[in-house]
């Protein structure tokens, strides 16, 4: 990040950039020929053959293998340390009817494990049951407390999952107290490793299982499988025909949890993952688990008119991850994970539409809770944060929800494209608990490592992670992490790149292509939804959604008409009005709706077309120059402001004040001020380094004042003064004038 630059991305992300660089891809026109030979072989689109291509697949047999999964495999459990010690002790356990309670955590990749393990050992005779601690009054982990009350339960075994890679006071507490311990999880290993009877995870140093990347639900899924396979031998059964029976089996009885659990905890979607998953994706939208029935119904009940029941829509990653997995987690985050668990062991439908309920009710709830934790965490960034010397966002407040500080956290990094980490204290004991995200180039849990000793506890993965905190070490902590941020971060990790696979013209926008993208599921991490670019659609309807929370809108291309829906963006943050031409990176999607469906567009990003776009480009960079005190910046005298253009900005701005607007989009602002429009053909004017100069000067000598709200908006207020304002005292208008560069304040953030 350049020094005095006051938001990542500089003044470019005024420019509806966002912060983004758009890096396209294109394949079919390099390799052309070799993507029409792959879409010719398997019968496919060459929309459908390049995204192939830009997947590693360059010939038609390896792009089959691909599609039918058959390179994927499931690898011998066997092979992670520590499983036979663990299948022997829990097989043990079932034998003597000893009391063995599944410890896991709170989210979607807890439960989900929870839930698969518990069902397993259940079905084979096991005294089990599952404890999933509270996250506000317990935390994360495994705690003496709770060793306490499952000892005195008649815990003999416990097996983690999800969890207790890091306990390793807690372990000798235990055995302390009579209790063995199993641990399975996923999360990073630092330093010693808790003396228990098996300590299952791929990411143990000296584990030599070859596929690293499972969910905590994976891991348990491996365990299970190295069950089934021991007991199956002991029971006599051959597996003459290998290791397929019992594995398609377990994948046919937990894959579907497996499944939501790892698309849920955001792991890379190959290898066993990409396998799993898949399979898991089918069970889920055939399931017979009547409590994710119910709650894929409450969630989307779709348009049941004409039909006896209702119809499911079909099941992707996408739908897991913002459908499924939300309601799942909203239990742990404000109410009881073990409710979560519940629906999955419901066998009822009555019992199965009582817990789904219950647990929309429950994610509306966390929505709420999260919308007002979001709009304070903002006010608070933009008055405290120091954007040109700090780059992760440590904020902190007492009595914030811990259940929802990981998801604010979550938006304030996508939103700043920096990492960020929120911390709640209790006002009693003074002990915070956080939640952390980050950006690709710091890995959240070394950065965490760095600073342990400011630290009671941490853990977690590169992009997220957990921590608790003494009030007393706050400061240096946030010291110590913007320290290690600055060595290890630099220019292009913060910068976001959208990664678009290929432009597409306006007749490849059909539902033939859209349907034909499913074949490229699941969709994640390692296998991107794909992205396209849509080129100088003009905008028609802008209309708002979501509570005014979203906007959908029409693209045109000629006679061609085309949905766009823009999450998290309203129509008046959006900053282009109907006429304006855009260029748009997009996902693209079927819209079904009344039993019709449609092509939709859900836009990742836009920006204006053609000669506009290409002025404010070159526009910024004068500014830029300017701002930062270049030497040779020049700046030619049409964007260098007079009386007439003072003038007419603060009439405008005072009639808007008069109507109570405050908040405006600076390449909106700068097409008013100009009067033109994208559909003025041949005419399109921007003077967009004068209108940042003249605020920049109007806000110097106090006639405004100018706060960032967002990416590219800012709220623009006028300052009640009295008498006349000379502006020929404005440091910033004499170096203007003068044709000099050098430092100068820029548009305020607070």
């Amino acid at each position: 990040m350049r020094e005095g630059t006051p938001f990542p991305g500089g003044v470019a992300a005024d420019l509806q950039m966002n912060s983004k660089q758009w890096h396209i891809a294109e394949p079919r026109g390099e390799h052309g020929r070799e993507i029409k030979e792959i879409a010719d072989s398997l019968g496919l689109h060459t929309v459908t053959a390049a995204l192939l291509w830009n997947r590693g697949q360059h010939d038609a047999e390896s792009a089959k293998r691909f599609l039918r999964l058959e390179e994927e495999m499931l690898y011998d459990s066997f092979l992670m340390r520590d499983m036979r010690e663990a299948v022997n002790r829990i097989i043990a356990a079932i034998d003597s009817g000893e009391r063995t309670t599944i410890y896991g955590d709170y989210d979607v990749d807890g439960v989900t494990a929870v839930s698969a393990l518990y069902l397993y050992l259940r079905d084979k005779g096991a005294n089990v049951d599952y404890y999933i601690p509270n996250r506000v009054g317990e935390g994360y982990g495994v705690s003496e407390g709770v060793l306490d009350i499952l000892a005195g339960a008649g815990t003999k075994l416990i097996v983690t999952v999800d969890t207790g890679i890091t306990a390793v006071e807690e372990a000798v507490y235990a055995a302390s107290i009579g209790i063995d311990m199993v641990i399975t999880d996923h999360h990073e290993c630092h330093g010693e490793l808790p003396a228990v009877c098996a300590a299952i995870n791929p990411r143990r140093p000296d584990c030599p299982y070859p596929f690293k990347e499972l969910a905590g639900v994976g891991v348990v899924f491996k365990l299970i499988c190295a069950l089934e396979q021991i007991l199956r031998e002991r029971a006599g059964e051959a597996l003459n025909d290998g290791r397929s029976s019992f594995l398609r089996d377990m994948c046919l009885r937990y894959g579907d949890l497996v499944a939501i659990g790892t698309v849920a905890d955001v792991m890379p979607l190959v290898d066993e993952n990409r396998l799993i998953v898949s399979i898991g994706m089918k069970l889920v939208e055939e399931t017979k688990r009547p409590g994710l029935a119910a709650l894929m119904e409450l969630a989307d009940p779709g348009d049941t008119r004409g039909r006896s029941s209702p119809k499911r829509r079909r099941v992707t990653s996408s739908m897991i991850g913002y459908t499924i997995a939300p309601r799942i987690n909203a239990a742990g985050r404000l109410d009881s994970a073990e409710r979560a668990v519940e629906l999955f062991l419901a066998e009822s439908d009555a019992k199965a539409r009582e817990i789904a309920e219950e647990l929309c009710d429950i994610n509306r709830s966390r929505q709420t809770e999260e919308n007002t934790i979001v709009a304070e965490v903002y006010r608070k960034i933009e008055a405290e944060h120091d954007f040109t010397h700090d780059r992760v966002i440590v904020l902190d407040e007492t009595g914030w929800h811990h259940g929802v500080i990981g998801i604010v956290a979550s938006r304030v990094t996508e939103h700043y494209y920096l990492p960020s980490i929120l911390i709640s204290f209790d006002g009693e004991t003074g002990i915070g608990k956080g939640s952390g995200r980050s950006i690709k180039g710091l890995d959240l849990v070394e950065a965490l490592k760095s600073c342990s000793d400011c630290l009671t506890k941490f853990g977690g993965h590169e992009l997220a992670a957990g921590l608790s905190i003494e009030r007393d070490r706050l400061e240096e902590f946030k010291r110590r992490i913007n320290e290690y941020a600055r060595e290890n971060l630099n220019e292009d990790n913060l910068v976001t790149t959208l990664n678009i696979d290929c432009e597409l013209e306006p007749d490849e926008l059909t539902l033939d292509i859209a349907g034909e993208l499913y074949r490229l599921e699941p969709y994640g991490v390692a296998n991107p939804v794909p992205l396209f670019v849509l080129r100088d659609a003009v905008i028609g309807e802008i209309v708002p959604i979501g509570n005014n929370r979203h906007t959908r809108m029409t693209l045109r291309c000629g006679e061609q008409a085309f949905t766009a829906v823009y999450f998290r963006r309203t129509p008046e943050d959006l900053g282009y009005t109907a006429g304006d031409a855009v260029d748009t990176v997009f996902n693209l999607n079927i819209n079904e709706f009344q039993n019709r469906k449609t092509v939709q567009m859900i836009v990742r990003d836009m920006r204006y077309a053609g000669s506009y776009y290409e002025q404010l480009t070159e526009q910024t960079e004068i500014y830029d120059a300017f701002t930062e005190g270049k030497r040779d910046a020049e700046v030619p005298a049409i964007y260098i402001p007079d009386r007439d253009d003072f003038v007419n900005i603060y009439l405008y701005l005072r009639g808007e004040s008069e109507k109570g607007r405050e908040k405006y989009n600076l390449t909106a602002l700068d097409r008013q001020l100009c009067g033109v429009r994208a559909a003025a053909a041949g005419r399109e004017v921007s003077r967009y380094a004068k209108l940042r100069f003249m605020l920049d000067i109007m806000q110097e000598t106090g006639l405004i004042t100018v706060t960032r709200k967002s990416d590219d908006c800012y709220n623009i207020r006028l300052v009640e003064v009295k008498g006349k304002i000379d502006l020929e005292r404005s440091e910033i208008y004499t170096r203007l004038r003068a044709g000099r560069g050098g430092s100068q304040r820029r548009l305020k953030a607070d």
